[in-house]
This record gives C-alpha cells, sequence and structure tokens, in this order.
C-alpha cells in the first residue's frame, strides 16, 4: 500500500489535479472563516453592481480630505460618464437631426457638448429610433449635465428655524479622501448577483454545496454499482441475468432524462440538497456496475479464489478479501468519476430548474439558473456567471487530471 500511494504521488497528472482540487477545497474551508454571515443575503438595492471596491458615499463626506491636483482628473471624470458608444451614439443623432457630419468632432469633448446642448430636444422623433434608444439619450442627457463643470459640489442642510436649504460645505473636485480613513467600506470583487447579494461569497458557499453533493452522489452510485457488479460477477448464473436485466433497463433510459423525470415529481418544496444528491446517485451507477462485473468476472477463477472456496470461507469473505483489493483502484477512479459527474449533472438540473430548493442554499448550478433567468450573459454582466463555470471547469478539469494519473499508475500498459 505504501509503494502504491508512492506510485501515485510520483505521477505530475495526479498531482497537478489534486493540487487544483486542493486548491479549491482550501477556499472552501477558510474564506467562510473570515467571511461570516449567510451567503445569500442581500446587501445591495439593485442588481449586477460591477465587481470593484465600495466606499460610503456618506462617510466618505465627514472624513479627512485632501487636495490632490492631478493632471488628467478632469479627463478621467469626462470618460467615465462620456465614452467612445456615448460620443459615436451623439453623433448620430445630431447628423439624424440634420448637422453635417463633417461638422461634428468627436473628440473634442467641449465642442460635442456645446452641439449637443444646442440641438438636442427629447421631444423630437427621429426617423427609425426606437423608445429604447429615445430613453437612451434621455437618461445621456441628464447625465451630461454640468460635466464640464469646474466648480464644487455644495453641501446644504436644513434649516430648522427658517425653513430652507442652508449651505453648509462645498466639495471641490481635487478634494480627496484616503480609503483607509473611511468607516465603511465593502470589497466586491465578483460585484453582486441579480438579487443584490454578494457573488463571491456566495460562489464560495455554491462550490461547498455543490462538492457535498458530488460526494454523496459519487458514494451512492459507485456503491450501487460496485454491490451488484461484485455480486453479478462473482454470484453468475440466475443473480447474473437479473442484475445485467435491471442493468440493461436503466440503460436503454438515459439518465439525465430519468433524474429529470424524478426530480420533477418529487416537487420543488422536497428538493433538498442532500436528495438532489441521492436522486443523482441512484440514476448514475449503471456502467460502473457493468465495469465491476467485468472485473470480477476474470478474477472469479483466480487459484486464490478458488483455494479460499476449498477453505469454505463465505461467499462475503471470498468478495471482501480476494476479489474487492484486486479492484480497488478501478473503484477509487470510478468514485472520482461519478463525483465528477454528480457536480456536473446538479448544474444542468438547476439551469433547468429541477435542483435544490433556492432558498436553502446556493449550488453552482442554481448560481448559472439565476444569471441565466436575468439575462446576465445578454446583458453582459460576466462577473454573475463566469466564476462559476470556471469553478465547475477547475473542479471537473482536476478530478479528470487525478483519474488520468491513477489510471498510468495502475495501468501497465499506460506507464511511461
Amino acid at each position: 500500500m505504501k509503494h502504491m500511494i508512492q506510485q501515485v504521488f510520483r505521477s505530475p497528472k495526479f498531482l497537478l489535479g489534486f493540487g487544483i482540487f486542493l486548491a479549491v477545497l482550501l477556499i472552501v474551508i477558510v474564506y467562510p472563516l473570515f467571511v461570516t454571515g449567510n451567503p445569500l443575503e442581500i446587501i445591495g438595492q439593485g442588481t449586477f453592481f460591477p465587481p470593484g471596491l465600495y466606499v460610503n458615499v456618506y462617510d466618505s463626506i465627514g472624513s479627512n480630505q485632501f487636495i490632490l491636483n492631478l493632471d488628467d482628473a478632469a479627463a478621467n471624470r469626462i470618460d467615465s460618464t462620456l465614452g467612445d458608444e456615448d460620443r459615436l451614439a451623439m453623433q448620430e443623432w445630431l447628423v439624424a437631426f440634420g448637422i453635417p457630419a463633417n461638422e461634428i468632432d468627436i473628440n473634442d469633448t467641449e465642442k460635442l457638448l456645446d452641439q449637443w446642448e444646442d440641438y438636442y430636444d427629447p421631444t423630437v422623433i427621429i426617423t427609425g429610433m426606437t423608445n429604447a434608444q429615445r430613453n437612451y439619450y434621455i437618461r445621456l442627457d441628464a447625465s451630461l449635465e454640468g460635466l464640464l463643470s469646474t466648480e464644487g459640489a455644495i453641501i446644504a442642510e436644513n434649516n430648522p428655524e427658517m425653513g430652507d436649504l442652508e449651505q453648509t460645505g462645498i466639495v471641490e473636485q481635487a478634494y480627496y479622501v484616503n480609503v483607509n480613513q473611511v468607516p465603511n467600506v465593502r470589497l466586491l470583487p465578483l460585484g453582486t448577483d441579480n438579487f443584490g447579494r454578494d457573488v463571491l461569497t456566495e460562489l464560495v458557499a455554491a462550490t461547498k454545496t455543490s462538492l457535498v453533493i458530488g460526494f454523496v452522489a459519487g458514494i451512492t452510485a459507485t456503491l450501487i454499482g460496485l454491490t451488484l457488479g461484485l455480486l453479478a460477477g462473482y454470484l453468475g448464473g440466475l443473480a447474473d441475468d437479473v442484475i445485467m436485466f435491471l442493468t440493461n433497463l436503466f440503460t436503454v433510459i438515459p439518465s439525465f432524462v430519468l433524474l429529470i423525470l424524478i426530480s420533477f415529481s418529487i416537487g420543488q418544496e422536497k428538493r433538498g440538497a442532500f436528495t438532489i444528491a441521492v436522486v443523482i446517485g441512484i440514476t448514475s451507477w449503471v456502467w460502473t456496475a457493468r465495469a465491476v462485473r467485468a472485473q470480477v468476472a476474470s478474477l472469479r477463477n483466480r487459484d486464490h479464489v478458488n483455494l479460499s472456496k476449498l477453505s469454505g470461507h463465505s461467499i462475503v469473505h471470498i468478495i471482501l478479501t480476494d476479489i474487492l483489493p484486486y479492484i480497488a483502484s478501478y473503484v477509487v477512479m470510478a468514485l472520482i468519476l461519478q463525483i465528477s459527474l454528480g457536480i456536473l449533472a446538479e448544474a444542468g438540473l438547476s439551469i433547468l430548474g429541477l435542483g435544490p430548493r433556492t432558498t436553502e442554499v446556493p449550488t453552482l448550478g442554481l448560481m448559472m439558473n439565476w444569471a441565466m433567468i436575468y439575462q446576465a450573459h445578454i446583458l453582459g454582466y460576466w462577473w454573475a456567471y463566469f466564476p462559476v463555470i470556471l469553478t465547475i471547469a477547475l473542479i471537473a478539469f482536476s478530478m479528470n487530471l487525478m483519474n488520468t494519473g491513477l489510471d498510468q499508475v495502475f495501468n501497465p500498459a499506460l506507464r511511461d
């Protein structure tokens, strides 16, 4: 056993796959120790906040202010509001309104804004313009107000005696605050999802749940397949015929179709993560059973097995001590693949809306489902779905690497 383990950990493919999987596992374990709380907690009033560092505006006004004279500050402020697409859109409107294209310079911000202020009228109906485009231009026009202004923003409070606003301060454009001095700052490396929840925290919790589902489904499928395969391969005869008939019956019906039917019949209120994992397990044992049966059938007439029979050992003893150790490596490889397939099956089910309940714990499949329903892939909110796809791919890739590495160690034909 010691020599076998040493051989396994000398396999480059196994080590790479094991390293990736261990890194994912460590993040899942360590991250919740530092970021506590409910991963499904709604922290943002809105949908799909982009990744970044969020500073409380109210607290930043009250923090120590520093004057920094940066040459590109004004240009950056303008570019953040008026991008290249907005400039082209303004040009299209002005040309459609009747301004010659050669008189419009989208790179001259001051001239472009002057032309926009002189000619833009939200009540004018441009031929071919849709209602969505019209609303876009209205929002754009509102965002351009005071864009070239060099004056600061006035802070005013309500005067309780006079009943009107009274200026209490002014925030100049050159004022800056140190983020470390602002009491309320929140880093959202992956932004928020469609419900305003922290995607990174949700992703870590979803990965943990999906791994648990994968392990439960993989163990369930491997145990069923191993048990039936051992019995069919060793006993033969009528037992083999009955087990293989059952196996062929499950083979005819696609396992994912069967999984969909069973999940749908359970109902959403009863579909917990553990229930889904067990359902996945009892629908994906077929290929394991067939492979184990083939392995056992080649072992049952070996000399050491016949010797054990002549010694009067029971069937259970022979299977556990004389047959199972010889196929243990194959069982481990089958378990790894079953875990990977369990995670992928849950993701497929959840995308179809047949996964675990959405109100309990997140899963990788549920995150994909939410992103798809709220059209994150269409609207360009990549942080809501791409990290999920990457996580699923990394887990599946690492497990397949481990399986390939084990196969090269235990299969003499594949050894270098």
